[in-house]
């Protein structure tokens, strides 16, 4: 059995970020009364907490107030999300992912969870209206709600999938994902871990995965 701990952004889905990041931005303006600087952040790989944290530095704001208030710009991204979100964002998935999500899932050998940077309800509300989402029980995974450091992610997928006592073996985990921080966070906790170059890397850039996909068609060929 492995357990298969799957990327959104660039991985499963393509262009769907407008939305998601003005939500966000609009959220950090809401609650801390700044302009997001023009100085540009690195957003690919990056949970949605640890971008909020990066943007509101440059604009000044001291840490402490940035963990003070960090619940309050969660839950306004989430709720800015969910009225900026398209209806639909089936034209998003990336090609080819159906088509593997409808392969793994009923295989005995597989269990497809996510591991993503997004907050949970952004996440779960993406891959809802991408068509995805039943691929992805509820109560598994990882998001970035459940930590700013990305790295820390895998072993809350693992606990979410045996137990506490009892993770999930890092061994029999496979992290998918088009960074080269999902091939950090998957080292970091001791995972196998596959890239995909769909995302804004390409297959040089993610050389530190055990195994680099140029589509989902031959990341389909890596995991059966």
């Amino acid at each position: 059995m492995r357990l298969l701990l799957f990327d959104i952004d660039g991985t499963l889905l393509r262009r769907a970020t407008t939305e998601h990041r003005a939500a966000l931005h609009g959220a950090i303006e809401e609650i801390h009364g700044v302009e997001i600087p023009d100085d540009t952040v690195s957003y690919a790989g990056r949970t949605d907490l640890e971008i909020a944290r990066a943007i509101l530095t440059l604009a000044g704001v001291d840490a402490a107030a940035i963990d003070a208030r960090q619940a309050a710009v969660r839950d306004a991204a989430c709720d800015r999300y969910a009225h900026l979100a398209p209806e639909s964002l089936r034209d998003r998935v990336a090609p080819g992912i159906p088509e593997l999500l409808d392969e793994l899932e009923p295989r005995p050998d597989v269990r497809l969870s996510l591991l993503t940077g997004n907050l949970e309800p952004i996440a779960r509300l993406k891959l809802r209206r991408a068509g995805l989402l039943h691929h992805f029980p509820a109560g598994q995974g990882a998001y970035g709600s459940d930590g700013e450091d990305r790295a820390t992610l895998p072993a809350v997928a693992r606990v979410r999938a045996g137990s506490r006592e009892l993770p999930f073996p890092a061994q029999d985990t496979v992290v998918i994902g088009d960074t080269p921080a999902d091939i950090a966070c998957a080292r970091a906790d001791g995972c196998a871990v596959i890239a995909v170059a769909t995302g804004p890397f390409d297959a040089d850039e993610l050389a530190g995965a055990d195994a680099v996909a140029d589509d989902a068609h031959g990341l389909l060929e890596l995991l059966v």
